[in-house]
Parts: C-alpha cells; sequence; structure tokens
C-alpha cells in the first residue's frame, strides 16, 4: 500500500473520532451540578486530551487538522435548530462559551510549534573550554 493511502486513512479516522467526541461534548456540555458546568469542563478537557493525544501521537499536524475540523464540523451541524424546533445550543451565555472553548483549544493544538523540529543549539559558553589558556 503507498504511503499516501496510508496518511489519508489516518486523517479520515481521527475526523470521525473528532465527530463522535464534538457530538458527545456539544450534547453534554449543559450539563449543571448545582452551580458547577460540568458537562463543559468534562467535554472541554474530553476534546483537549483528544487533540493533544493525535498530535503528540501521529507527529503529523494534519491529523490534529482533520480532528478538529470532525470536531468543529459536529458542533456546527447539530448547534442548529432541528427539525423539530429543538436547539441542543441555545444561544446563552454558556452554549456561546462551549463553542469558543472548542475552537479555542482546536487553534491552539493545531498552531502550537512541533518540539520534535526544535533542536538545542550548543551555548558558546558552553562550547569554548574553561580558563582560556587551555589550563
Amino acid at each position: 500500500m503507498p504511503p499516501w493511502i496510508s496518511r489519508a486513512l489516518s486523517w479520515i479516522a481521527a475526523a470521525l473520532v473528532g465527530v463522535v467526541y464534538g457530538t458527545a461534548g456539544t450534547i453534554a456540555h449543559s450539563l449543571m451540578w448545582g452551580p458547577i458546568p460540568i458537562g463543559l469542563i468534562v467535554g472541554g478537557v474530553a476534546c483537549a486530551a483528544l487533540l493533544v493525544a493525535v498530535r503528540t501521537l501521529t507527529r503529523d499536524r494534519a491529523a490534529a487538522v482533520a480532528t478538529a475540523i470532525g470536531m468543529l464540523g459536529m458542533l456546527t451541524v447539530i448547534s442548529g435548530e432541528g427539525p423539530g424546533g429543538s436547539v441542543i445550543v441555545p444561544n446563552t451565555p454558556l452554549g456561546q462559551v462551549w463553542i469558543y472553548l472548542v475552537a479555542g483549544i482546536a487553534l491552539l493544538v493545531v498552531s502550537w510549534p512541533s518540539m520534535s523540529k526544535m533542536r538545542m543549539q550548543p551555548r558558546v559558553s558552553d562550547a569554548e573550554p574553561k580558563g582560556g589558556n587551555g589550563s
């Protein structure tokens, strides 16, 4: 199998996992435990953990982008008014926080610089022998 097919299949799988997490988080974001928005917290942590895991384990920014597209795409699709008139993400402060939270997490994880490409450069003081005259 050519390597590009494997990458394309991994991007499709990442997008599908993003769809699942985006759907679950969007449905559960409004769960409250007293004054604590437990659904928002758990959903946000889960989406962030998924994006960080995909980016870290695959070392592929495109896989993280595919995951984010799946997540945000599903959030957009099910945030509108349904055929029966129901709305999963109402235009409330909690709904707005959920939308911007997922988008912000996706933007942060995808735009984070790749640490594997950063190389440690020796400092000038470490490269020179101590003492100056070789003693």
